[in-house]
């Protein structure tokens, strides 16, 4: 462990975007999954001005932009099995999907909701057999829509209908889907209403399909797999608490809440740097490990190792950015991390790495007009931070 903790502080910035014309927030990053070759070819970014962005993966040069006007696209994932074709979900009722090979601005698919339907987080399954979808809360609401995405790699531009919904397990809006790693039938689903949901598809209905409800006392921002064989589920909430459960623990006597911190910036100590905020998780497999992301709103960011008995320190990346950091992608491949921020920069840091140009971008901290969907953080919660 400690090897993994030296390995994560030795993070150096490798390469910077460069910035756009119109500078937006990074707000969610996902690398391509190497097809032939053996590394990922591409990064992608959704940013708060309703677009995704693409970049080489190596040299962080822009290739391509769609937008989803007029809706506002939520989130960004790439097919497992072809490195070319990326998903975004849409507040438009639709999940879109495009093919990076293409000129075209078009998405080749669309999988298409209800009519009341926003989409605001969504995730597609290991084996690329299906889509989900988690809507904000309309009237009283609350739907995870399902798709059959068979055929993604080679359609034609078609719309789809939904396989059908879950509308009963949550009750207010579905903020993440989180698909397990390595079984394509178990997928999580977080709600501000503080649950996360864990669910086998392949059960006949919804009663059926939901395997546990834990509650995380707090409207919840991520969740993720964690543990040998994936089978710890986590989540980090808008208030900057964090929970650990144990799914093998559900059938023995013994308690399934590995670890429950209602306000991770009083429980870590890092110094006179402060942790104003956490961004996600991230499990290392190698070292079975997970790690918390945080940091500061000057650009600072904390990995945090966590424990059964607590979270600790294990480092901090300075340099980087000039405001908060609000995205990151983990790469196992070649054990580096790309970030994305309020400052409009998106970063590569690989171990040891030596940036070639020293110049420091001038901190360009964005005017929040340009963004859609601020941070609950600085919205909703605001009265309880008070």
């Amino acid at each position: 462990v400690e090897k993994i903790e030296e390995q994560l502080a030795s993070l150096r910035i490798a390469k910077r975007s460069t910035l756009s014309e119109e500078p937006a927030y990074l707000l969610d990053i996902d690398v391509s999954r190497p097809a032939q070759s053996e590394s990922s070819r591409f990064v992608a970014v959704s940013c708060s001005n309703k677009s995704i962005r693409v970049y080489n993966r190596e040299t962080l040069n822009f290739l391509r932009e769609y937008s989803g006007r007029p809706g506002i696209l939520n989130g960004v994932r790439f097919a497992h099995r072809c490195d070319s074709i990326v998903f975004s979900a849409c507040s438009d009722g639709t999940v879109k999907c495009w093919d990076i090979r293409l000129a075209t601005q078009k998405a080749v698919q669309v999988f298409s909701g209800y009519p009341s339907n926003v989409f605001i987080s969504f995730d597609i399954n290991c084996s690329d057999l299906i889509v989900c979808a988690g809507t904000e809360k309309v009237e009283n609401d609350t739907f995870l829509v399902f798709w059959d995405a068979r055929g993604i790699t080679d359609c034609a531009s078609t719309t789809k209908e939904p396989l059908g919904v879950y509308s009963e397990s949550h009750n207010d809006d579905v903020t993440r889907i989180c698909f397990h790693p390595i079984e394509p039938s178990l997928i999580l689903s977080g709600s501000t209403d503080g649950l996360v949901n864990m669910f086998d598809i392949n059960k006949d209905n919804e009663d059926d399909a939901l395997i546990t409800t834990c509650n995380s006392d707090s409207s919840v921002s991520f969740i993720g797999w964690s543990g040998k064989d994936y089978k710890q589920v986590y989540c980090v909430t808008h208030d900057e608490g964090f929970c650990w459960w144990d799914i093998a623990q559900l059938d023995t006597e013994d308690p399934i809440t590995l670890l429950h911190i209602l306000d991770v910036r009083d429980s870590v100590c890092v110094g006179n740097n402060r942790l104003h905020y956490l961004v996600g998780g991230l499990y290392h497999e190698k070292a079975d490990k997970l790690f918390l992301i945080g940091g500061t709103s000057t650009g600072n960011i904390h990995l945090i190792s966590c424990s059964r008995d607590g979270l600790s320190l294990a480092g901090t990346l300075c340099g980087g950015h000039a405001a908060t950091v609000r995205s990151f992608c983990w790469n196992l491949t070649d054990e580096s991390l790309l970030t994305g921020g309020e400052d409009a920069q998106l970063l590569l840091w690989k171990p040891g790495a030596v940036e070639r140009s020293l110049a420091k971008k001038a901190s360009m901290k964005i005017a929040s007009s340009v963004q859609n969907r601020v941070r609950v953080h600085n919205s909703s919660l605001k009265s309880r931070k008070k």
